[in-house]
């Protein structure tokens, strides 16, 4: 069921085309609660939403420019780092070739002393002096100084430094050289060359701050790995990203590959073959932001649910009040309408009854003037049955006049002030109306009201409407043959018990929540307005009584009615009202 399916049935303005007996409305309640629903949904969720897309995509690139900017610090510091680690051997080399003359460092003793000193904290593993043809003249430590022909060697001879790719001494040792060319006073030049072991090269690398799926690792201008890579290779072999562009700049670049998109970070390393590259999944450093606006999108939802029942409840509430405050204008209208009916009905009702009255008089005087005649005339004396006719004129005469006194009683000004009546005699009253009709329907009606209950301070009119309404209703929910039993007794020592119960129908357990509602009617296909029951509740909280109902269908309904024996009169600021004493 959905929700305007739900609230049809919850609301009493939504089938408010379908009911029979309908005063018309004002306004169309159905189309003014749509047109409030949307109009104010849509100026409260519009800029929400709105807001909230562009906080999306606002707090997006800002994450994102984030993240760039933190891996291009990243490169920028290591790049740094780096450079420095290879400053500091190249300058080292300097210092040496600058303090010792080429025979001494030609010496293998001299050479081995200053190997040693190197070893403990810079991590060269061999020493090797070359001459300007290139041949080896000295070389101590483990591996071999392979000066050969080499590219390095026109390199040292142009730039007057060298540093080589990584590679591999044996099976197990990764090396890296460093050479470096010291001019002679007589025009000519030594080069000395120095072997790296590459563990602390690769330390300065792996020991950065990275998450899990990051990856910072070193490539030479072929694209070979020169330190080990997390998740693109082992050394020397060769990356399966694209080579990024020779630059001494630090770029980034966005790039799909087997993870999905990636921040790739890259700068050469100056006077180097090297370059630096670090690669960060973009999903894994957004996660904090998916994962924030997974909790702010939720909380946008759930607001949006939130306001759109706030919306819906508080529209459906102050339409409902309207419809039911245009619905009470209309009941007063036609009250108003039935009272100046009934006033009309009275007057003509007195001018009816007095012209009748005028010739039941007439021929009330003439039908006695009859009845004596017979009497005393001894021609007529015996005969018994003009006598019955005459008797038969004045009674039904009599009758007449009783129901012309009774139609005035009813239809005279209403007197509103409250006073003491007798139960019992307002019942029957009431009852002598229906008298016809449950003679016709053979319905038997019980009235138990005992001695012992005095008389009621209460409003006579009041509660003669309550009864015949309550009355019309039982002889409307029976079926010929039913019963109807009218009790009363005292409650306590300040209230009276009065139950009106008949075998008809029933109520439906739904039903008898919404039966004192106004204009809810069980009786809609049979023209019922809804009215009855709505006065009747309302009577009897005017003289400060209840009244509940119970009933069950197809055995029968009672109206119980707790009526005080004395009223209080409470004064108001503007009105007056009763309650039970």
């Amino acid at each position: 069921m959905t929700l305007f399916e739900s609230l049809k049935f919850r609301f009493r303005f939504w089938n408010e085309d379908l009911k029979a007996g309908r005063i018309k409305s004002l306004f169309h309640f159905r189309r003014v609660w749509e047109v409030t629903v949307l109009f104010v949904a849509g100026i409260t969720l519009i800029p929400l939403i709105s807001m909230a897309l562009i906080d999306y995509k606002v707090t997006q690139k800002s994450i994102e420019s984030e993240a760039v900017l933190h891996t291009k610090r990243l490169v920028s510091n290591t790049r740094q780092t780096l450079s420095y680690f290879l400053e500091e051997r190249k300058s080292d080399l300097h210092f040496i070739a600058r303090e010792n003359t080429f025979e001494d460092l030609r010496d293998p003793d001299r050479l081995f002393d200053l190997l040693e000193n190197l070893k403990k904290g810079f991590g060269i593993v061999n020493l090797g002096i070359i001459d300007d043809s290139g041949d080896i003249q000295a070389h101590v430590g483990t591996g071999k100084t392979d000066a050969g022909k080499k590219e390095w060697l026109e390199e040292i001879r142009t730039q007057g430094l060298s540093i080589s790719s990584v590679f591999k001494e044996n099976e197990e040792d990764i090396r890296l050289s460093i050479s470096v060319r010291h001019d002679l006073p007589n025009g000519n030049f030594f080069i000395l060359r120095a072997c790296l072991d590459t563990n602390h090269f690769q330390d300065i690398v792996s020991s950065l701050d990275l998450g899990f799926l990051d990856d910072a690792f070193i490539i030479n201008r072929e694209g070979l790995l020169q330190t080990p890579s997390r998740h693109h290779g082992r050394i020397l072999e060769k990356i399966s990203l694209p080579l990024p562009r020779d630059s001494l700049q630090i770029c980034t670049e966005e790039r799909e590959n087997e993870n999905g998109r990636a921040i790739i970070g890259y700068a050469c390393i100056p006077d180097s073959p090297f370059i630096l590259m670090i690669v960060r999944p973009k999903d894994e450093l957004m996660k904090s932001w998916y994962d924030t606006h997974m909790d702010l999108i939720g909380f946008l939802i759930l607001s949006v649910i939130v306001i759109l029942l706030i919306i819906l409840g508080v529209a459906t509430y102050l339409v409902d009040m309207i419809y039911v405050a245009d619905q009470k204008r209309a009941m007063i209208l036609r009250e108003a309408e039935h009272t100046s009916k009934m006033a009309s009905v009275g007057r003509l009702a007195a001018g009816i009854a007095h012209e009748i009255n005028n010739p039941l008089a007439i021929i009330n005087e003439k039908a006695g003037l009859m009845n004596d005649l017979l009497t005393f005339k001894p021609e007529y004396h015996k005969d018994e049955r003009l006598l019955t006719l005459t008797d038969s004129i004045i009674s039904s005469v009599e009758r007449c006049a009783y129901i012309t006194k009774r139609l005035l009683s009813f239809a005279r000004p209403v007197d509103k002030r409250i006073k003491f009546v007798n139960l019992e005699t307002i019942i029957l009253e009431v009852l002598e109306f229906l008298h016809k009709e449950s003679e016709y329907r053979s319905i038997c009606i019980n009235v138990d009201v005992p001695e012992d209950i005095p008389e009621i301070e209460s409003d006579r009119e009041k509660l003669q409407q309550v009864f015949l309404n309550l009355v019309n209703n039982a002889f409307a929910a029976m079926n010929d043959r039913g019963h109807l039993d009218i009790t009363a007794r005292k409650q306590g020592n300040e209230h009276l018990c009065i139950k009106v119960r008949d075998d008809g129908a029933g109520i439906s357990e739904e039903d008898q929540k919404r039966i004192f509602e106004p204009f809810f009617s069980t009786k809609q296909k049979e023209g019922g307005t809804g009215l009855g029951l709505f006065i009747t509740y309302s009577l009897v909280q005017e003289i400060g009584g209840t009244i509940v109902v119970q009933s069950e269908v197809e055995k029968g309904t009672c109206f119980s009615m707790i009526l005080p024996l004395i009223i209080e009169k409470k004064k108001g600021k503007n009105h007056e009202s009763y309650s039970g004493g």
